[in-house]
């Protein structure tokens, strides 16, 4: 495979492309490289590449011109599909760079060529871009010096699945990605170190405990560091079963939700009672088991709604409902009565033999008063307390509700001008967004 690199600063290539296995891949003919420097095709006494932006601001631009003329000189022609292979520019801006993208250019028999533009300073000028389709890629969520480093990013994910390039075959498969998930751990001599032992299975001599271990650690090596990475990458139910046997995937019984009909807004903007809604709660419910959660609270003040919803429970949980539809019992099972929202937090830290968090949830920003907090921050409290959620019906929680809570969570849309999503709703997208949308 060759690459062309397109830099202003080819040095910069100098010392990690001749050490190590890339070294070695060179002179073996694996790989090779050539390196076009975009100030070869400037025709001024300073090689100039690079202006101020048209509209001001900081910092400078790589112009298009010496560009455009190391492209073609490569073979790529303006408004064309036509070159020697795909073309790559690194840039922060671009889609990441992923170990199923790296195969797909390693493994391309018909494109053993890629030409990798690294851009300096503010960036190039767009047109660049609009003249040759190219492929962007980033490496991170962060920005670089220039794209030098990118490449070799790039450079070397790519080169070490060419056919030839590892010393083991099976070295480029039991990797971290290659099948989706990151790699277990991996432990050699001695059998003990400062007082480590390495895992009893791995010296048992028995190839298939030690395949399903190091799947099993591969699981949870994901599930910890990129659980987003788990939907693709479940091959059996037996993968699922271990993965929902583990505490951290348990971590929505420590979430509970609360669906308050007092005090609650009117239109008006006053306090008022609201009446309990039956698809609400059958809703909201059927949520709550699918994610796991540990209770869902139904709060009202006025016993004649109570009665209503133990009337419900009770013909779907107990009565003919519950012989009819066996998953839709499962669900309601989770609910709970309350008077206010006092007596579900006190239920709640009974059960759990913990202080709760109380967290305010609105379509509006008016829980200004009270501390925000994100999506992810209710994750991280999970794993040390339980943590409920208020959902206000009508008008949305009163100023009285608001005066309970510890926190107030973020509205799910905060710049919409229309944001008018039913509870139940709302309740389902906030607690895929606190538990990760794999669970």
């Amino acid at each position: 495979m060759h690459f062309n690199i397109i830099t202003l600063f080819p040095e910069f290539f100098d010392g990690p492309l001749n050490c190590g296995l890339l070294q070695r891949a060179r002179e073996l003919g694996l790989i090779s490289f050539s390196f076009l420097n975009p100030r070869d095709q400037t025709d001024d006494a300073r090689r100039t590449v690079d202006d101020r932006p048209y509209g001001g601001g900081p910092g400078m631009v790589m112009m298009p011109k010496p560009l455009s003329l190391t492209l073609q000189s490569l073979g790529f022609a303006p408004h064309s599909e036509e070159g020697p292979g795909p073309l790559i520019l690194l840039t922060a801006a671009g889609r990441p760079l992923t170990q199923q993208k790296a195969g797909r250019l390693a493994l391309d028999s018909e494109n053993p060529c890629l030409t990798l533009i690294c851009g300096r300073y503010e960036g190039i000028d767009a047109r660049i871009e609009e003249l040759f389709p190219a492929e962007t890629v980033s490496i991170g969520d962060f920005v670089l010096n220039g794209g030098e480093a990118a490449a070799l990013c790039l450079i070397e994910t790519v080169a070490r699945l060419r056919p030839g390039f590892m010393g083991h075959a099976e070295s480029g498969v039991e990797e971290s990605f290659s099948s989706g998930l990151l790699e277990y751990p991996q432990y050699t001599r001695p059998e003990i170190f400062e007082g480590l032992a390495v895992p009893k299975t791995l010296l048992c001599g028995d190839h298939k405990r030690i395949s399903v271990w190091r799947r099993q650690a591969s699981l949870c090596a994901t599930l910890e560091k990129r659980p987003e990475l788990l939907p693709a990458a479940l091959r059996e139910s037996v993968d699922s079963e271990f993965i929902l046997s583990l505490p951290e995937t348990k971590l929505g019984r420590n979430l509970n939700c609360a669906l308050v009909h007092y005090p609650v807004l009117d239109r008006e903007e006053n306090s008022s009672a609201s009446s309990l809604t039956n698809l609400d709660i059958h809703d909201i419910a059927r949520s709550s088991c699918s994610y796991g959660l540990g209770a869902f609270y139904v709060l009202s003040p006025l016993a004649d709604q109570r009665e209503l919803l133990r009337d419900i429970l009770r013909y779907w949980t107990k009565g003919r409902g519950a012989r009819s539809n066996p998953d839709r019992a499962k669900a309601l099972a989770l609910v709970r009565e309350g008077k206010d929202i006092a007596e579900a937090r006190a239920d709640l830290e009974k059960v759990s033999g913990h202080k709760a968090l109380l967290v305010a949830t609105s379509a509006r920003n008016s829980g200004a008063s009270l501390p925000g907090i994100n999506f992810a921050e209710i994750a991280e409290e999970l794993r040390k307390r339980p943590v409920l959620l208020l959902f206000g019906t009508g008008h949305g929680l009163a100023p009285e509700a608001l005066e309970l809570c510890d926190a107030s969570a973020p509205p799910l849309r905060p710049v919409n001008g229309y944001n008018h999503l039913s509870v139940r709703a709302a309740a389902a997208i906030m607690f895929d967004r606190i538990l990760n949308d794999w669970r």
